[in-house]
């Protein structure tokens, strides 16, 4: 008896004295609290509180008027539905392949051009081009498809302009389904490796520059010095870029998608995001898209998971 009261009492002080830090350390740092209070609020309004329209996914049917918990459930019909679908193997491969084109030559463009731009020496000529390539980053992407729609028009596009320099017949760009990965990936490229960039070039700025004096004492040329000391001073940052690049394997830029979209290209541009668009807004079939969409969330937060971990044991580098 007197065992359990001396535990109580002990939990209890432990109680109060957590109770107290917590206390102590909101008043230490109230504004820093304060600052953090709409930050949460965004996350729980636009990013929790919908989560609970994910119950449509196991539906049969949504009324906006009669509310999400007034459905017929069905369980997993849904999903089923969307595997046995004519278009799931179409989608899903061009969704990856999509995927696999922009980490494989648009997760690398940024990089290189930051240790590019790291080389630079005179100051003016890199302010011009950091400027240069940052600019398409501000560029709507209504624009930017507009100038794709622009340059490649059959009559004077720059493009077709180009093939006839080279005695080939103008052909309507956005209409072939061949051309259609080409230019998306391209045209991403031009758009964000600019942007993009900052987040490594100040990484570069935190090696210590003594590593590259020291290493010139030794005889390293440019080439050594990138190899062992730009590489790996920035790897850590490269590492953690490419584990959120992964986490979003199953997402594309559905507006540019949209926009550049046409009924030939179907073949090669229809995507995960493309297809929910046209299933839940298109034809109203919301509960369908819902778990098209929770399938999508899934995945992406599975490889997500997954290059985290792969990442924390190959080379103790990772989100958390």
């Amino acid at each position: 008896m007197e065992l359990e009261q001396e535990l109580a009492a002990k939990s209890a002080k432990a109680k109060s004295s957590t109770l107290s830090f917590i206390k102590k350390e909101l008043i230490r740092n109230k504004y820093v609290y304060l600052m953090l209070i709409p930050v949460v609020a965004y996350y729980l309004i636009f990013s929790y509180a919908p989560m609970y329209g994910l119950l449509m996914a196991f539906q049969k049917s949504y009324s906006p008027i009669k509310g999400i918990m007034e459905g017929k459930w069905i369980g997993f019909d849904n999903f089923t539905m969307f595997f046995e679908s004519y278009y799931f193997w179409r989608i899903i491969k061009n969704t990856l392949i999509l995927s696999f084109y922009s980490i494989v030559f648009g997760f690398p463009a940024p990089i290189v051009l930051a240790l590019l731009l790291n080389e630079v020496r005179l100051k003016w000529f890199k302010s011009t081009v950091q400027t240069v390539s940052y600019m398409p980053h501000f560029i709507s992407v209504v624009v930017v498809v507009g100038m794709l729609k622009t340059f490649s028009a059959l009559d004077g596009g720059l493009f077709n302009v180009i093939r006839s320099f080279f005695d080939l017949q103008p052909i309507m760009f956005l209409a072939e389904a061949d051309m259609f990965r080409p230019m998306y990936i391209l045209s991403n490229i031009w758009q964000g490796a600019g942007w993009a960039s900052i987040i490594f070039l100040a990484a570069l700025s935190g090696i210590d520059p003594q590593l590259y004096e020291a290493a010139k004492m030794d005889g390293a040329g440019r080439w050594k010095q990138l190899m062992h000391i730009t590489l790996p001073g920035i790897l850590p940052t490269i590492v953690v870029m490419l584990i959120l690049r992964l986490g979003a394997v199953m997402n594309s830029d559905f507006q540019k998608i949209l926009l550049m979209q046409t009924a030939p290209t179907y073949e090669t541009s229809d995507v995960i995001s493309t297809f929910v668009y046209r299933s839940g807004i298109l034809e109203g079939n919301y509960t369908y898209s819902t778990a098209i969409g929770l399938i999508n969330g899934v995945i992406n937060f599975s490889l997500l998971l997954l290059a985290n971990h792969i990442s924390r044991k190959v080379n103790s580098t990772s989100l958390w």
